[in-house]
């Protein structure tokens, strides 16, 4: 395998630096190495599993090879598109080696700082790309880009992937799924489901551990769904109500307010206060109910001991890297995985 790919991507030196620029081709060159992973592994009576992580370790040292022989600066291009065809073949073949795809990931942030090139085509449509960022997903439309999304999110889990950023010029490590994306104003990709108001694709990152605060707004994520409610006016849109109703199953209380240093008053007893005073529309038209138990996440009861356990054993499974597929490795009847999942 590694004999027969080196000699392919010794010709694929020559070509041209844009040449992996067009989707197509590097969709020419994903069939070219599936054909080759498939003959390997019926030649010599191997698991493709391990026919396809020698294909992806050689594109992955190919692509090292030659940023380490430019001063460690990756020359983007060609070399640098190649990354995105281990990404394909990946996906294609279901690699389990977790961490391998964490290595494969962690090159391609080590150059691009961002991957919107694996998130975008999932949350606007594989046609989104081309507009916003110039290229084209190498997903055949958005139903396998989000299944291709959830691949990695379960390997960034399972491999612990943690990768740097700068917030106010100091470093801190954050997790695959709460990487900013470039190209939409370095919002979260939670961040982006909220604002269009995407339930399914907000539900998913949200199963994975995907945190709600994002440290690059200054408007909490809650304050902004509250907000963009209120001015519908008494008439809401289902998709953004239905984002409101996720985001409120995941925590104890909504976090909307920043009480001065000399307040003496409580958490909960400010945002029960901000809320009846700024939100009074969304409770009298129950988006925020008076009844328990959404009610309490607004600081007017206390939050259920049940909804408080849930937020605690996911916190927990949240911090060994497993959720979600941690919730079904507990002891605990089936209804109650369901609802740690739900």
């Amino acid at each position: 395998m590694d004999q027969f790919l080196g000699c392919y991507l010794d010709g694929f030196n020559g070509s041209a630096r844009n040449s992996l620029h067009d989707r197509r081709n590097r969709k020419q060159m994903v069939d070219y190495i599936n054909t080759l992973i498939q003959g390997c592994a019926g030649a010599a009576n191997n698991d493709t599993e391990q026919t396809c992580k020698e294909a992806i370790t050689t594109l992955l040292l190919h692509h090292d090879k030659t940023k380490n022989a430019n001063g460690t600066v990756c020359m983007m291009g060609k070399y640098h598109n190649i990354l995105y065809v281990a990404v394909k073949l990946c996906y294609l073949w279901q690699l389990q080696d977790a961490e391998l795809v964490c290595k494969l990931l962690t090159g391609i942030y080590s150059c691009e700082q961002t991957f919107e090139r694996i998130f975008i085509g999932a949350i606007f449509g594989t046609k989104a790309p081309h507009f916003i960022a110039g290229w084209k997903s190498d997903f055949d439309d958005q139903e396998e880009n989000v299944r291709g999304v959830v691949y990695f999110l379960d390997k960034a889990n399972k491999g612990k992937l943690m990768l740097p950023v700068f917030r106010n010029s100091l470093p801190e490590n954050i997790r695959f799924l709460d990487i900013p994306i470039d190209s939409c104003a370095k919002a979260s990709p939670v961040k982006l489901c909220i604002q269009l108001g995407l339930p399914d694709k907000l539900l998913i990152f949200l199963r994975f551990g995907a945190q709600i605060t994002d440290l690059s707004d200054e408007l909490s994520n809650f304050q902004y769904i509250l907000n963009r409610l209120s001015e519908f006016n008494h008439c809401y849109p289902y998709n953004i109500v239905a984002c409101l109703q996720i985001l409120l199953r995941v925590v104890p209380t909504i976090n909307i307010s920043k009480a001065p240093i000399s307040c003496d008053k409580t958490e909960s007893i400010l945002i029960r206060e901000i809320v009846a005073e700024t939100y009074n529309d969304l409770l009298e038209d129950g988006i925020l109910p008076r009844s328990r138990p959404l009610y309490d996440r607004c600081g007017f009861f206390p939050p259920e001991l049940k909804h408080i356990c849930r937020c605690a054993i996911r916190q927990q499974l949240w911090k060994n890297f497993a959720l979600p597929a941690g919730i079904r490795q507990l002891p605990l009847p089936e209804k109650m995985w369901r609802y740690l999942d739900d």
